[in-house]
């Protein structure tokens, strides 16, 4: 009879209950199914191969794509107990052999491979003879031709239906649009019945997007009351990593380059250190990342445009795994966008694939420029849906937009004047009627267009500027010296004048408070001072084995001691995230410090049976929510599949929607937004 899931997760990871379809998943790859999940970054994803493995006889076979992220996870399932091991290119000679001998005598739980190490002819023939209890395919959007981190060894991996058709496979990742997941599926031979998808929404993380203006003190002025905070801020160029490493190192953080040019060995130790320290900065490339599994990284800085939404979406998805408030920013200016459209247009892909690029790329700057809540954009291109999430920079602080076609329309028609040559602030200046040496000796303070835009300032013309690049009715020679020059959708618009609705730029101010201090309103000053007791203990014990302290105890386990500070083994292992073994390893070392600390304080406990969870006050998204729920009771709250058809009924025959929101007690955009989930061919109205 095979061991209950779930008392192999309270006595392995420590946790009294499984999260969202964590249940269902677990349940369908143990009885012998195979499955795709699809589950956001934090979500539990792990544990949905994890425990199957450690349930169903044999060894969990898990094929990760890099070696880092592998021996990551390595190390924490072996500090809960679990009998894991990775077999990858830094194993030889009598390690290599000893592991092959574990899995002939079955003695793993979970063993760890990246493709291609897989696929070589020699460890496949070892693998048939052992017996796998499960395979596991994890960052599956890989395998996706279309997708935005196509590996091809990945795409060999649909040969495993045929060498192993008795073991259950299971597909999972955390970004993938429908298209992606419909090739993941058909690909790996997992059957679309198969599918579990539990959603893209990261509620912890705030997302925030701003036009560059002076990149490096948006930067510091965002980074400014993160000091000892973990994070990681992405650059597009090698270069642009080591400079901009080296100007936060000035202004008094802590901060290591990473990029693919670096020696391996350099780019090793700063990854090392990123995930044995605390509170530093990573300034990397795309290169770095994928293989993190490190879960306090409390912010990820976009210091130029990512390719893509899908791109975006992963990167910013490296911040807050471990549940608690974290927040992103990603700075973008006509640049950026042009480069980026440069990289696609010189890219030896196929002429479909370039439009695919340019279609993700397009949806990127939608995001960027939108009006409305961030969070909704973000999850409507992946098929899901939210209402306003109130933390987002658009929730918290609305653009004021304006009727922008006379702007837009004296910019295309001063760039035209121009030659279609000459760059941003050359074009501004002419507009201002700001004359100079250049300008008069080009005559081109004669011309129709000189002076006619002085209703706007030079930042309010940068950022229109930025925005026709961006909705595609400007072109920036970004090869030559960044001359403007209007595209056809731009010369179009000259012809039909439409309406067009812009942002107006905003004055740079002072980030609102981190995620730190955020986390620090729900914590009273003792649990605080206990909490950097109890992190200054995990440091000292992951040092002594050269480990990430993360693998010992996530900040969200400490907090939680920090607030029902357990007097004894029995109370400590009813805090989530302390499994037996590490109750047995650290148990002792974690209470002695919780108990000095409360009789350095005098404080009286109650006793051990009247122990319960102390209750943080109320956050700011709690204050919002629970006006929102004056005036609608439900808000917020899952949809049923009672409610799902009496909506579709009452809709049906024509109830206006104010009715169909004091009926469901909900705010009018949740019932437009569930209307277009459920019945996207109907109009929800506005009535």
């Amino acid at each position: 009879m095979l061991a209950d899931p779930l008392s192999t997760l309270k006595s392995v990871f420590g946790y009294d209950s499984f999260r969202g379809r964590q249940r269902d998943i677990i349940a369908h790859v143990t009885a012998g199914h195979h499955a795709f999940v699809l589950m956001p970054t934090g979500g539990g994803k792990s544990l949905c191969y994890q425990i199957p493995a450690l349930v169903r006889p044999g060894i969990g076979l898990v094929i990760s794509p890099l070696i880092a992220l592998m021996e990551d996870q390595v190390a924490a399932l072996r500090q809960a107990g679990v009998k894991a091991a990775a077999l990858n290119s830094r194993l030889w000679g009598a390690e290599k052999d000893l592991l092959w001998r574990d899995v002939a005598q079955n003695e793993l739980d979970l063993l760890y491979m990246a493709p291609e190490t897989l696929l070589k002819p020699e460890n496949l023939d070892r693998l048939k003879s052992a017996h796998l209890s499960l395979i596991a395919i994890d960052e599956a959007h890989c395998v996706s031709q279309w997708g935005h981190d196509f590996r091809p060894e990945y795409r060999a991996l649909s040969c495993l239906a045929d060498l192993f058709p008795g073991v259950p496979r299971i597909a999972l990742t955390a970004t993938a649009d429908a298209p992606t997941r419909a090739e993941i599926v058909e690909h790996l031979n997992i059957g679309a019945a198969n599918s579990f998808i539990s959603g893209f929404d990261r509620p912890n993380i705030r997302y925030g997007a701003a036009e560059k203006t002076s990149t490096m003190q948006q930067m510091l002025r965002f980074l400014e009351t993160r000091k000892g905070e973990s994070g990681i801020v992405y650059c597009l160029s090698k270069r642009k990593t080591e400079d901009v490493a080296a100007s936060l190192n000035s202004h008094g953080f802590t901060a290591l380059p990473y990029h693919a040019g670096m020696e391996m060995k350099a780019r090793e130790e700063n990854q090392r250190r990123f995930q044995h320290e605390q509170g530093l900065i990573m300034v990397a490339t795309i290169a770095f990342g994928m293989g993190i599994d490190k879960p306090d990284v409390r912010f990820v800085l976009h210091a130029d445009l990512p390719a893509s939404i899908e791109a975006y979406y992963q990167e910013t998805g490296r911040a807050g795994r471990d549940g608690l408030p974290a927040e992103t920013l990603m700075l973008y200016g006509a640049e950026d966008i042009a480069l980026r459209r440069r990289f696609i247009d010189e890219s030896e892909a196929s002429d479909a694939r370039k439009r695919t690029e340019r279609r993700k790329l397009d949806a990127l700057l939608g995001f960027a420029e939108s009006c409305q809540c961030r969070r909704q954009v973000l999850l409507r291109y992946f098929g899901d849906d939210c209402d306003a999430c109130g933390n987002c920079d658009v929730c918290l602080d609305p653009p004021e937009t304006f009727d922008g076609a006379i702007a837009a329309q004296k910019l295309l028609s001063c760039v035209y004047r121009t030659g279609e040559r000459f760059g941003q602030a050359h074009v501004v200046s002419v507009l201002l009627g700001e004359s100079d040496e250049r300008i008069d000796r080009l005559g081109h303070d004669k011309l129709s267009t000189f002076g006619i835009g002085k209703e706007h300032d030079r930042n309010a013309w940068r950022s229109i500027v930025r925005q026709l690049v961006a909705h595609g009715l400007i072109t920036v020679d970004v090869a030559g010296h960044g001359g403007l020059s209007i595209s056809p959708e731009g010369r179009q618009f000259l012809r039909e004048k439409p309406s067009l609705s812009l942002r107006i730029s905003k004055k740079a101010r002072r980030e609102r408070k981190s995620a730190r201090r955020q986390e620090a309103q729900a914590f009273p000053a003792t649990d605080r001072a206990l909490f950097e007791k109890l992190r200054a203990k995990r440091l000292e014990l992951a040092k002594a084995q050269n480990v990430p302290p993360y693998v010992i105890f996530h900040d969200k386990t400490l907090a939680e001691m920090a607030a029902r500070r357990p007097r004894s083994v029995a109370q400590l292992s009813a805090i989530p995230g302390a499994g037996e073994v590490k109750l047995a390893r650290y148990g002792d070392a974690f209470l002695t410090v919780i108990n000095a600390h409360v009789a350095s304080a005098r404080e009286d406990l109650p006793p051990d049976d009247a122990l319960q969870p102390s209750v943080p006050p109320p956050s700011a998204n709690d204050e919002r929510l629970a006006a929102i729920r004056q005036q609608h009771g439900r808000a917020y709250e899952k949809w049923t599949q009672a409610d799902d058809a009496d909506l579709l009924s009452l809709h049906a025959a024509g109830t206006p929607l104010s009715e169909l929101a004091t009926r469901f007690q909900r705010q009018p955009s949740a019932i437009q937004s569930r209307l277009a989930k459920l019945a996207p061919e109907s109009d929800p109205g506005t009535s």
